[in-house]
Protein backbone atom coordinates (compact mmCIF):
# COMPACT_ATOMS: atom_id res chain seq x y z
CA UNK A 1 0.00 0.00 0.00
CA UNK A 2 2.51 2.47 0.79
CA UNK A 3 4.53 1.71 -2.31
CA UNK A 4 1.63 2.43 -4.26
CA UNK A 5 0.81 5.61 -2.33
CA UNK A 6 4.66 6.91 -2.60
CA UNK A 7 4.65 6.17 -6.87
CA UNK A 8 1.49 7.62 -7.04
CA UNK A 9 1.87 10.84 -5.29
CA UNK A 10 5.62 11.74 -6.36
CA UNK A 11 4.97 12.62 -9.43
CA UNK A 12 2.99 14.98 -9.24
CA UNK A 13 4.97 16.37 -6.14
CA UNK A 14 8.21 16.80 -8.30
CA UNK A 15 6.41 18.50 -11.33
CA UNK A 16 4.56 20.90 -8.32
CA UNK A 17 8.07 21.37 -7.14
CA UNK A 18 9.92 21.69 -10.37
CA UNK A 19 6.72 24.48 -11.34
CA UNK A 20 7.34 26.32 -8.18
CA UNK A 21 10.90 26.95 -7.79
CA UNK A 22 10.75 28.51 -10.62
CA UNK A 23 9.33 31.82 -8.84
CA UNK A 24 12.04 33.12 -7.74
CA UNK A 25 11.29 36.67 -7.36
CA UNK A 26 8.45 36.19 -4.73
CA UNK A 27 7.27 32.34 -4.09
CA UNK A 28 3.94 31.67 -3.49
CA UNK A 29 2.92 31.05 0.15
CA UNK A 30 3.00 26.96 0.61
CA UNK A 31 -0.23 27.49 2.58
CA UNK A 32 -2.38 28.63 -0.49
CA UNK A 33 -0.47 26.07 -2.85
CA UNK A 34 -1.75 23.34 -0.65
CA UNK A 35 -5.82 24.60 -0.30
CA UNK A 36 -5.34 24.97 -4.02
CA UNK A 37 -4.08 21.31 -4.49
CA UNK A 38 -6.23 19.69 -2.18
CA UNK A 39 -9.21 21.92 -3.96
CA UNK A 40 -7.98 19.87 -7.34
CA UNK A 41 -7.88 16.95 -5.01
CA UNK A 42 -11.66 16.66 -3.88
CA UNK A 43 -12.77 17.36 -7.58
CA UNK A 44 -11.95 14.02 -8.58
CA UNK A 45 -15.01 12.47 -6.64
CA UNK A 46 -18.18 14.83 -8.08
CA UNK A 47 -16.32 14.62 -11.40
CA UNK A 48 -16.12 10.46 -11.50
CA UNK A 49 -19.76 10.37 -10.43
CA UNK A 50 -21.14 12.89 -13.02
CA UNK A 51 -18.85 10.43 -15.46
CA UNK A 52 -20.08 7.21 -14.00
CA UNK A 53 -24.10 8.36 -14.88
CA UNK A 54 -22.88 9.75 -18.31
CA UNK A 55 -21.43 6.25 -19.09
CA UNK A 56 -24.39 4.21 -17.38
CA UNK A 57 -26.49 6.20 -19.21
CA UNK A 58 -24.53 5.80 -22.62
CA UNK A 59 -23.91 9.01 -23.33
CA UNK A 60 -20.32 7.88 -23.92
CA UNK A 61 -20.44 5.54 -26.37
CA UNK A 62 -19.35 7.49 -28.80
CA UNK A 63 -15.76 8.48 -28.91
CA UNK A 64 -15.43 12.04 -29.35
CA UNK A 65 -18.51 12.50 -26.95
CA UNK A 66 -16.14 10.59 -24.54
CA UNK A 67 -12.76 12.06 -25.18
CA UNK A 68 -13.96 15.63 -25.77
CA UNK A 69 -17.26 15.88 -23.14
CA UNK A 70 -17.18 12.95 -20.64
CA UNK A 71 -13.60 13.65 -19.99
CA UNK A 72 -12.13 16.62 -21.13
CA UNK A 73 -14.78 19.19 -20.88
CA UNK A 74 -16.24 18.20 -17.35
CA UNK A 75 -12.44 17.91 -15.71
CA UNK A 76 -11.24 21.15 -16.99
CA UNK A 77 -14.32 22.94 -16.88
CA UNK A 78 -14.31 22.14 -13.15
CA UNK A 79 -10.41 23.33 -12.78
CA UNK A 80 -11.00 26.19 -14.24
CA UNK A 81 -14.22 27.03 -12.34
CA UNK A 82 -12.78 26.38 -8.98
CA UNK A 83 -9.72 28.29 -9.87
CA UNK A 84 -12.23 31.55 -10.74
CA UNK A 85 -13.71 31.29 -7.07
CA UNK A 86 -10.74 30.23 -5.29
CA UNK A 87 -7.14 31.73 -6.88
CA UNK A 88 -7.99 34.15 -9.04
CA UNK A 89 -9.91 36.21 -6.79
CA UNK A 90 -7.02 35.78 -3.88
CA UNK A 91 -4.87 38.58 -3.07
CA UNK A 92 -1.85 36.65 -3.41
CA UNK A 93 -2.02 36.16 -6.99
CA UNK A 94 -0.18 38.87 -7.80
CA UNK A 95 1.08 38.21 -11.28
CA UNK A 96 0.92 36.30 -14.63
CA UNK A 97 3.42 33.26 -12.96
CA UNK A 98 1.46 32.61 -9.70
CA UNK A 99 -1.40 32.26 -12.14
CA UNK A 100 0.33 29.06 -13.37
CA UNK A 101 1.50 28.38 -9.94
CA UNK A 102 -2.48 27.53 -9.05
CA UNK A 103 -3.52 26.37 -12.53
CA UNK A 104 -0.57 23.52 -11.75
CA UNK A 105 -1.86 22.88 -8.15
CA UNK A 106 -5.65 22.31 -8.89
CA UNK A 107 -4.41 20.54 -11.78
CA UNK A 108 -1.96 18.27 -9.81
CA UNK A 109 -4.14 17.86 -6.99
CA UNK A 110 -6.82 16.06 -9.23
CA UNK A 111 -4.16 13.81 -10.86
CA UNK A 112 -2.37 12.84 -7.89
CA UNK A 113 -6.18 11.10 -6.56
CA UNK A 114 -6.91 9.93 -10.19
CA UNK A 115 -3.82 8.58 -9.90
CA UNK A 116 -3.86 6.90 -6.66
CA UNK A 117 -7.22 5.29 -7.44
CA UNK A 118 -5.77 3.69 -10.69
CA UNK A 119 -2.78 2.59 -9.37
CA UNK A 120 -4.55 0.84 -6.37
CA UNK A 121 -6.90 -0.57 -9.17
CA UNK A 122 -4.26 -1.36 -11.61
CA UNK A 123 -1.02 -2.11 -10.11
CA UNK A 124 2.32 -0.36 -9.35
CA UNK A 125 4.16 -1.12 -13.16
CA UNK A 126 1.76 1.51 -14.56
CA UNK A 127 3.43 4.05 -12.21
CA UNK A 128 5.54 5.12 -14.72
CA UNK A 129 3.35 5.70 -17.68
CA UNK A 130 1.17 7.22 -15.65
CA UNK A 131 3.67 9.66 -14.48
CA UNK A 132 5.05 10.63 -18.07
CA UNK A 133 1.63 10.72 -19.36
CA UNK A 134 -1.71 11.58 -17.23
CA UNK A 135 0.13 13.42 -14.14
CA UNK A 136 2.34 14.89 -16.70
CA UNK A 137 -0.30 16.22 -19.41
CA UNK A 138 -2.48 17.53 -16.29
CA UNK A 139 0.33 19.70 -14.95
CA UNK A 140 0.60 20.89 -18.56
CA UNK A 141 -3.24 21.51 -18.80
CA UNK A 142 -2.60 23.55 -15.77
CA UNK A 143 0.32 25.83 -16.70
CA UNK A 144 -2.32 26.82 -19.74
CA UNK A 145 -4.91 27.27 -17.91
CA UNK A 146 -2.96 29.37 -14.84
CA UNK A 147 -1.29 31.59 -17.72
CA UNK A 148 -4.28 32.91 -18.98
CA UNK A 149 -6.44 33.65 -16.27
CA UNK A 150 -3.07 35.29 -14.90
CA UNK A 151 -2.66 37.53 -18.24
CA UNK A 152 -6.60 38.06 -18.12
CA UNK A 153 -5.73 39.43 -14.55
CA UNK A 154 -2.65 41.41 -15.17
CA UNK A 155 -3.85 42.91 -18.56
CA UNK A 156 -6.56 44.94 -20.13
CA UNK A 157 -6.21 43.12 -23.67
CA UNK A 158 -9.28 41.36 -24.17
CA UNK A 159 -9.26 39.65 -20.21
CA UNK A 160 -12.90 38.04 -20.86
CA UNK A 161 -11.49 36.06 -24.16
CA UNK A 162 -8.70 35.04 -22.23
CA UNK A 163 -10.68 33.78 -19.33
CA UNK A 164 -12.35 31.73 -22.23
CA UNK A 165 -9.19 30.65 -23.64
CA UNK A 166 -8.00 29.60 -20.20
CA UNK A 167 -10.90 27.00 -20.08
CA UNK A 168 -10.94 26.24 -24.10
CA UNK A 169 -7.09 25.49 -24.69
CA UNK A 170 -7.05 22.86 -21.98
CA UNK A 171 -9.95 21.21 -22.86
CA UNK A 172 -9.60 20.78 -26.37
CA UNK A 173 -5.83 20.04 -25.59
CA UNK A 174 -7.05 17.17 -22.88
CA UNK A 175 -9.54 15.82 -25.23
CA UNK A 176 -7.46 15.58 -27.83
CA UNK A 177 -5.06 13.49 -25.70
CA UNK A 178 -7.58 11.17 -24.46
CA UNK A 179 -9.12 10.71 -28.05
CA UNK A 180 -5.45 9.45 -28.94
CA UNK A 181 -5.83 6.84 -26.33
CA UNK A 182 -9.23 5.69 -27.34
CA UNK A 183 -8.70 5.84 -31.51
CA UNK A 184 -4.75 4.61 -31.41
CA UNK A 185 -5.23 1.09 -29.94
CA UNK A 186 -1.44 -0.20 -31.38
CA UNK A 187 1.38 1.57 -30.99
CA UNK A 188 -0.19 4.79 -29.29
CA UNK A 189 2.94 5.62 -27.71
CA UNK A 190 4.36 7.29 -31.50
CA UNK A 191 1.54 9.23 -31.10
CA UNK A 192 1.39 9.94 -27.83
CA UNK A 193 5.19 11.32 -27.24
CA UNK A 194 4.95 13.85 -29.76
CA UNK A 195 1.53 15.26 -28.39
CA UNK A 196 3.54 15.42 -25.13
CA UNK A 197 6.90 16.89 -26.69
CA UNK A 198 4.89 19.70 -28.41
CA UNK A 199 2.48 19.65 -24.94
CA UNK A 200 5.97 20.65 -23.17
CA UNK A 201 7.35 22.73 -25.55
CA UNK A 202 3.98 25.12 -25.40
CA UNK A 203 4.01 24.76 -21.74
CA UNK A 204 7.57 25.65 -20.96
CA UNK A 205 7.13 29.01 -23.32
CA UNK A 206 4.02 30.33 -21.44
CA UNK A 207 6.31 29.82 -18.41
CA UNK A 208 9.03 31.83 -19.79
CA UNK A 209 7.03 34.06 -21.03
CA UNK A 210 4.90 34.69 -17.64
CA UNK A 211 8.64 34.81 -15.45
CA UNK A 212 9.91 37.52 -18.23
CA UNK A 213 6.42 39.39 -18.50
CA UNK A 214 4.75 39.00 -14.78
CA UNK A 215 2.13 41.78 -15.26
CA UNK A 216 2.94 43.64 -18.09
CA UNK A 217 0.07 43.49 -20.92
CA UNK A 218 1.18 42.14 -23.80
CA UNK A 219 -0.49 42.89 -26.46
CA UNK A 220 1.17 39.78 -28.98
CA UNK A 221 0.99 36.99 -26.28
CA UNK A 222 -1.41 34.52 -28.16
Amino acid sequence: MLTILSAAIAPALALLTFFYLKDRLEPEPLSMVLRTFLYGALLVFPIMFIQYAMKAEGMSANPIVYSFFTVGFMEEFFKWFIFLYTAFRHTEMDSVYDGIIYGVSISLGFATVENVLYLFAHGVDYAFTRALFPVSSHALFGVLMGYYLGRAKFGSYHPRLRILAAMLIPFLLHGLYDYILVIVTFNWIYVLVPFMIILWIIGLRKVRSAIQHPIEQIHTTK
